[in-house]
Formats: C-alpha cells, structure tokens, sequence
C-alpha cells in the first residue's frame, strides 16, 4: 500500500448503470486497485475463469458487488445486490465468517437451491469472507469449472484465504487513512489476463549462402527449440528443424532473393518444431565481391505470431457467420459472413458490446444461454431472431479468454410465437422456455425464506424485477375493501400517493385487476391513458403489467411492475407474471398472519417484562432488551428484579422458541418465580418449583433460568442456575471474571432435579453482569469466545454507569446483522452509604 485519500466511487445514472466516466475511462482510484489485485490473485489461484469482491454497503444487512472480474457486470445486474439474511453462499460466507467451498452444482444445489435456481449451470464456486468480527468488510470468490466428486484442496483453500486475509488487512490501512470502503455503486469491470500462451517472439538469423553457415539470435534458437550453444550453425541445422515441405519452400524463397532484378523481400509461412505457424521474412544483405549484382548473403527473420493470423484467416474461409467476444462481452473480431448475419459492418461490431450494438441480443431468453456459456464452460446452441422474418442458429463456444459464437440462417421454427411482433420479444423456443422457469423457481424459493409482508415485497423486488427489466414496483393490499400501499420502488416519490385508500368500486386499472381477477397489460404509458381516459400518469412513457394478488379465492391485493421504455408482453410472459403473482400473493398472505401474530405476541411481551426496575436501598440495577433479526420478533428471553424477604432477588430467563407460544409460556415462568420468590422460598426451592411448573404446564417445553438473591448489607450472594450461561462478575478494582456456578438441567426436563446453590460475595463497587445466550451466540464462533468477548467488552468500559454499560453492551450486539436469537441483560451494582 502505497498511499491514502477519500475514495471516489463511480456515480450510476437513474437507470442504475455507471454514469460519465465510466463509459470514457478514469484514473482506478486505490480502493478500485486493491479489490481488482485481490480478484485477479484470487481467480489466478483457483483457476477460476471468473470472480470479484462484494463489500458492504450504507445501507444496513446489504452487501454490493463492487468488483466482477471475468463476466460482464450488465450480464449478471440481479446479483449487484446481496442480503445478508438470504440464503446464497456470498451471504453464508459473511455472516458465518467461514469460507463456502462450493466443488460443483450437486453441492450448490443441496445447500443452496435458490443461488442454483438463478444460475442453473454446472460450475463450481469458492467464497470467502474478507476481515474479521466487526472489521468484516465483504467477501471475495471465485467462479471456476466443476469438479465433481473432488473437494476443494486443504493447499488451495489456504492461499484464497491467505488473500483474503491480505484484502482484509488492506481495506482496513485503507479505513485507518481516510478511505472509505462501503460500497454503494455499480461493479467495477475487470478483464483479466489471458490465458497463457506462447508470447510474440522475433528471431533474427543471418545466412552466408556460399558456406551455408547461419548465425541465429537468442530468440531464434528459442523459436526453433534449440539453444545458441547447441545450434550447429548450418543450414541444414537450420532445415532439419522444419517440415520437408517447408525446407522446399525455404530454399526456393532463398533462390528468390538473391536474383539481381528481384525485389530483394520475401515472405512465407512455415511450421516449427512445436506445429505452430511461423511468419519468415527473407531479404539482400550484401554484394558478391564479383560486382554481379547477387547477394553473397541474406539476413532473415522469423515471427512467432501465436495463432491470432492463422485463426482469423481460417475463420474467413468457413462459410459460418463467425465472431469472437471477451468474457466482458465486448466484441474482438467478426468475419465477412457474421457482418452479413448480423446486418452491421465490422467496424460497426467490434469493439462494441454484444446487446449495445445488437439490442435483440439482450433478450433474457439469450441473456441466460450467454450466461450458461460463461459460468458452465460448455457449448451452448439456440435459436435467436433478430427481425421479425429472420431467425439465426447460435452456438456459443466459451473459452478461458472469451466466447466464440457461429451463426448461420434457419428457417422460422414451428414452435415460434406467431403473436409476437417485437424482435427477441416472445420465449419461442424450448430452451427459452427453460429459461424462463428459472424465474419462478428462483422467486419461489425466496418467498418461502420471506417473514413479514416487508420481507416478501424486498424480494419481489430483488427477484422479479431484474428478471422482466422493470424498473418500477408497488403492491396494494386490500383492508375493508380498500387499498393501500404498502410498498414501492422506482415511482416519482409522492406519485402514488393520490391512490392509497383507494376504495374497491374506483375504476382504475390497479382496482380492477383485482376485482376481475385477471391481469392487464399495456406495451406503453399512451395505450393506458386511452384505455383510462383522465388518469394521473408520470412522465415515463414506459410499459405497465397490473397483477391481481389472489391467494386461494382470496382477494389480498394488487402490484403494478412499471417499465422504463415500451415493450411487448408475449403470452409465455403474461403467462409467468400471472403465476408468479399468485406466488406472491401467498406469500403475503402468510406474512399478514405472521404479521397479526406477531403483534400479538410483541403486546403480550411488553405487558409481562417490567416496565421499570424497583429502587432498592444499597443496589442499582439496569436492564435491556434486544429482539433478534431472524424469524419471529419476540421470543421466550425475560428477566425480573423482585424484592423479596431474604433481599433483591435478580432473575433472567430463556424459554425455547420464538412467538406467541414462547412469550405465554414465558409469562407463566416469570409469574411462577415471583410467586415462589415472595413467598420466602430459598434459591434451591424456587428453581425447584419452577421446574415442576413448567413440565406440568407444558410437557416438551423448557428454559434456562439463573436466580441470584443479594443482601444489600452483607453483600453475600446466593446464586442457582437452570442450565444458563455463567454470569460476569467486575470487581471494585476494574478486572473481571466469568463466574464457576454449580448448577444443574435445563428446566422442563426432569422433575426430580437439583439445582445447588452457590454463595458468594459482592463487595461495595461490584457489578454482576446476567444476560441470554442470544448476547454471546454468533454463528461460525464458540461460545467461549462470546462469553470471553463480553468480559473484555465489560472491563474495557472501566467506571461507567450501569445504564452507561448496558447501552454499550447491547449496542455492540445490534450491529450484527444475523442474531437468531433475543438477547436480554440485567445488571445489578451493590454500594454502601459511604460511597
């Protein structure tokens, strides 16, 4: 690392594609530098044809594609964005903190079936996290061919991490000068090395032609397999080297040139020793002493040209449309027949990206086979239709440095869409169809990870519209026969409001789609304001698709998809879209009763934990209390302070699960303690009786429990535990200590078991630190480093206040991003009159 500044990332434009200097060239900031380095290293080490660099973003739980090295970044725009919380290797890797190792697509698709519904090509793929802890700023992977039946090997997994780590390490110099690495902008393209191959090489030989005596360079020697010490210096030498044919050739080139009134330059194509083709170059050095005109000797050259020349001048001759892509998409050669094809000049084609300069090209339908031939490293055929009339048979032949693509004329197959009058418009062909399930599959699975009707609209989001090209999205959901919006994406902002509340009997296209149960297309903005004279309509001239949103009979809502420029909708599409809308509609029906329920179960939590602690003389207490971020918002986690004959009695509790089931019987449990706390029962009974409680309450349900008794005066601590972590204890003088009580099971278990008791002391100064497992658990981590991250979290906080280190504690927590679990804390502090 060579130097630090702020970072400026490369704006994108409303269309969410890179804006001004990304389509002219810029100078690579050091953040572009670094991430670039580490995908190549990582793609070099692996093998892999493809890889990048996902980073966090601004926006909480969201990691972006930062860098795509090896595929083009428009290509593969549904994977710009990553969740966190979804289930994809990327997001795995990240949460967990641990490499996913991903060999082939039999393993993908048995651990993650929605990453192989989007990307359904045999490839194998390697993700890893990059930083640590809170400092982990993203993940870095890698696409390469499968292996089936073949690990990733303990050597190569260890040099990806070894650069990720690196990665890791350099983001964070980064972050300490100044930069800031979230990442909030379209991928950054890098195109990556070619494959090796033999390098351009030019060997200089000189020939006295009375002698035959030839003296060869360096590169020469090379060129012809040899050395210059083992080189005989001879023709002959020379001769043996080349093919007969050749050897005749050479010699009647030599004849050539030395004649007095021939041009003193020829040329010819020979073979090497290793069969690729060579460019020779022959030319008059020197007079022969006689004065006749001859050249005594000739000086020559041989070019090592690879097979550049040779592919291209072959590829003129096939009478196949031919054109070669890199693996960004960009166009690097096409024969005169591909010109012809494709209607377009060569200069029209290369250099040009693929879809920009041939539009049809950019159809989803074709969009998925140029992705199979990218990630699958397989020959992929289809038919494409590049005008109405006009159908051409594509094979596409993927490469470690590109794609070739031959093209020939087809007749219109039987199978085509005859309704479709928009070029590359319909999903004619089997293949296309194919393609076009991978959508719902993909969507399907998303919706069953999908919780609140929140989460069902980000994934709408996220899956369909990339799917279709959409740019805009809302969804209605129907209450007492009106609708409201309750989520959208792309729309002027305030444009849609003059439709909330709208009532059922409203003649609108979104009411209606709804009431008639049948969806409604417009291919432009003008074709809605005929079909609905009068109606509010925003400055896009684009497409709209009105879905119904019915889940079993029924009626849940409607969703607009909004399209920035006309189209056609064909009947494959109108088919997919309707299906998928009663997908969704399902989706949404379950988050409303999960909605419902947890409502129901967040009142009910509220109503049983304490609304605030009691003052006791001698003690301060504080507590706090975290949902997690996963499945339902509310689960079993409680604590209690209870002031009770033998001094302050301090409670926390787990009840396994999450939702209404886990706050009632948490409910239960807290009111048993306080029952059995006030009516003078020791720690031993109270744990006792609350065990018994609950397997007669709820056989098959238990919770963890630590009761703690304090006298305020003495200090001495009396303390039980139910199979709850161990409390952390601060001294006076600052240090801290994980507690060794005895305890015994879970309860719910067993109702003849024995919860000892331990006794200890709290001296004035002292703080005691209760809290749920949800506080030390983290996924890819062992509790005893959680359990060890609080207590130096707790001592580095010194001599702040109770509600000073509560905050802070729970703070820490929230910003993970994956917390399956609730947490809750309660600390308590003794103190005497003197302090």
């Amino acid at each position: 690392m060579t130097r630090h500044g702020t970072t400026r990332h490369t704006p994108l434009d409303e269309s969410g594609d890179v804006a001004g200097e990304a389509s002219t060239g810029r100078v690579p900031d050091e953040l572009s530098l670094v991430l670039a380095q580490a995908a190549v290293s990582a793609i070099e080490s692996a093998g892999g044809y493809a890889g990048g660099v996902y980073l966090r973003s601004s926006t909480p739980g969201l990691l972006r594609l930062a860098v795509l090295a090896g595929l083009p970044g428009p290509l593969f725009r549904p994977w710009w964005r990553m969740q966190v919380k979804r289930p994809f290797p990327v997001s795995e890797s990240y949460r967990t903190g641990r490499a996913v190792l991903l060999a082939d697509a039999e393993e993908a698709m048995r651990r993650f079936p929605q990453l192989m519904a989007g990307l359904p090509f045999p490839f194998g793929s390697l993700y890893l996290p990059v930083g640590a802890g809170r400092d982990r700023a993203g993940v870095l992977f890698v696409m390469r061919a499968a292996t089936p039946g073949e690990p990733v090997a303990p050597a190569e997994s260890g040099r990806l991490q070894r650069i990720a780590r690196r990665l890791g390490q350099d983001l964070a110099e980064l972050g300490s000068g100044g930069t800031s690495c979230l990442w909030d902008e379209a991928p950054l393209p890098v195109q990556l090395p070619a494959a090796i191959a033999p390098p351009l090489r030019i060997g200089r030989f000189d020939w006295e032609l009375e002698s035959g005596a030839v003296t060869a360079d360096e590169e020469m020697c090379a060129i012809l397999g040899t050395t210059p010490a083992a080189f005989p210096g001879t023709v002959d030498a020379l001769a043996a080297r080349l093919v007969p044919e050749d050897v005749y050739g050479l010699w009647a080139l030599a004849r050539q040139a030395v004649e007095p009134d021939a041009s003193v330059v020829r040329r010819m194509r020979l073979r090497g020793p290793d069969g690729r083709s060579h460019l020779l170059e022959l030319s008059g050095r020197g007079v022969h002493p006689t004065g006749d005109g001859a050249a005594s000797h000739l000086t020559g050259f041989v070019v090592d040209l690879g097979a550049g020349p040779v592919v291209a001048e072959a590829a003129e001759r096939i009478p196949r449309g031919i054109f070669s892509l890199d693996r960004l998409g960009r166009i690097t050669y096409a024969n005169h027949l591909a010109e012809d094809l494709l209607g377009r000049s060569r200069t029209e084609l290369v250099g040009r990206v693929l879809w920009e300069t041939l539009p049809w090209f950019g159809h989803p339908a074709y969009e998925d086979h140029h992705r199979a031939a990218l990630l699958s490293d397989e020959a992929v055929h289809f038919l494409a239709r590049r005008a109405p009339d006009e159908w051409l048979s594509v094979s596409m032949y993927p490469g470690h440095d590109g794609v070739t693509v031959v093209l020939d004329a087809t007749e219109q197959p039987a199978y085509a869409p005859g309704s479709v009058v928009v070029p590359g418009a319909g999903l004619g062909s089997p293949a296309d169809r194919s393609a076009a399930l991978y959508r719902p599959v993909a969507l399907a699975i998303a919706l069953t990870e999908a919780v609140t009707a929140r989460q069902v609209s980000a994934v709408v989001t996220e899956e369909l519209l990339p799917a279709f090209g959409g740019r805009q999205l809302a969804i209605y959901l129907l209450s007492e026969r009106h609708l409201y919006l309750a989520w959208e994406t792309g729309f002027p902002k305030g444009f849609l409001d003059r439709f909330d509340g709208v009532g059922l009997d409203a003649r609108i296209p979104g009411v209606e789609t709804l009431t008639s149960g049948r969806p409604i297309f417009f291919e432009s903005m003008e074709r809605l304001g005929e079909a609905y004279p009068g109606i509010p309509m925003d400055a896009d001239v684009g497409a709209r698709a009105f879905l119904p949103l019915i889940a079993s009979g029924r009626l849940v809502g409607s969703c607009i998809l909004g399209f920035d420029r006309p189209r056609g909708f064909s009947p494959e599409e109108r088919t997919v879209l309707t299906a998928l809308a009663g997908l969704i509609a399902q989706a949404l029906k379950r988050a409303q009763r999960y909605d419902s329920e947890a409502a129901l179960a967040r009142g009910l939590q509220d109503a049983l934990l304490p609304h605030r602690l009691p003052g006791i003389e001698g003690v301060d207490t504080a507590a706090r209390y975290l949902s997690g971020t996963q499945g339902m918002d509310v689960g079993g986690d409680w604590y209690d302070v209870i002031e009770t004959g033998r001094g302050p009695a301090l409670v926390i509790g787990d009840v396994q699960g999450h939702g209404v089931a886990a706050a009632a019987t948490m409910g239960q449990l807290r009111s048993a303690v306080r029952a059995f706390a006030l009516g003078a029962r020791d720690p031993q009974e109270v744990m006792s009786g609350t065990n018994r409680l609950l397997i007669d309450l709820d056989p098959g349900q238990f919770a963890s429990c630590c009761y703690v008794v304090l006298d305020p005066v003495t200090g001495v601590v009396q303390a039980v535990r139910a199979g709850h972590p161990q409390p952390v204890l601060r001294h006076p003088d600052g240090t801290t200590e994980v507690l060794d009580l005895a305890g015994g099971i879970v309860l719910g278990i067993d109702s003849e078991a024995v919860y000892p008791v331990t006794e200890f002391r709290l001296d004035p100064g002292a703080m005691l630190a209760l809290f749920t497992d949800g506080l030390i658990e983290r996924a890819g981590t062992d509790i005893d480093e959680g359990i060890e991250r609080l207590r130096s979290g707790i001592a580095a906080l010194g001599s702040a206040s109770l509600g000073d280190i509560a905050d802070r504690v729970i703070e820490e927590a929230g910003q993970a991003d994956d917390r399956p679990d609730d947490i809750a804390l309660l600390l308590a502090s003794r103190w005497t009159a003197a302090d």
